[in-house]
């Protein structure tokens, strides 16, 4: 076994975990996940079949990470974070075929107690704070708060908000790495260098 399973965690056959992951107590693998290499899984984290877990993600307490949810590379699930897969849920009415897919881009972070509603996509590098409920998509960079979810500003990749206004035109330079953000309308790029 090419990673870490504490000897409480359950593991289905046929889950697919990468080389250097780290899966804690009381976690449950289902046989159709796909999780990459370096991703670590904390205490009572549930991962469903049809869920793909990137590289380098880190899934803290108390996550469920139900079908039809991908996370990319590097996505940062804050404990007890909830995601949902159906948009309106009845006990007494079969809804599996009803699931929608929620995409979480490279580097995304999902604060703690944050909910997602199903069917959004998180853009890359954006942040979601604390408590925030979303329900709709997020822009690559956004940093979102509140319930329901709006935009307060703009996150760097380092995790750091950036001196911008929400739209507009504007440019400004990390100060941890010197990456260069340019905001156009209501999107924001990091300047390649």
């Amino acid at each position: 076994m090419s990673y870490y399973q504490h000897e409480s965690a359950i593991v289905d056959e046929g889950a697919q975990i990468g080389e250097g992951s780290r899966v804690w107590h009381f976690v449950h693998v289902c046989p159709g996940a796909r999780i990459g290499k370096g991703v670590s899984l904390g205490q009572n984290v549930f991962v469903g079949n049809k869920v793909v877990i990137g590289d380098q993600c880190k899934v803290q307490n108390n996550v469920s990470v139900y079908d039809n949810v991908t996370l990319e590379e590097g996505v940062f699930c804050g404990p007890s974070m909830v995601f949902t897969n159906v948009y309106n849920p009845r006990s007494l009415i079969e809804r599996k075929d009803q699931y929608r897919d929620t995409l979480v881009r490279k580097g995304a972070t999902l604060g703690a107690n944050c909910t997602i509603v199903c069917g959004v996509t998180i853009g890359q590098f954006a942040f979601v704070g604390a408590g925030a409920v979303v329900n709709k998509d997020v822009p690559d960079y956004a940093l979102m708060v509140g319930v329901p979810a709006r935009q307060i500003g703009w996150m760097s990749e380092f995790g750091e908000q950036l001196n911008l206004p929400i739209e507009g035109e504007g440019q400004v330079q990390c100060q941890h790495t010197s990456a260069q953000y340019v905001l156009k309308g209501k999107q924001l790029h990091k300047q390649e260098a």
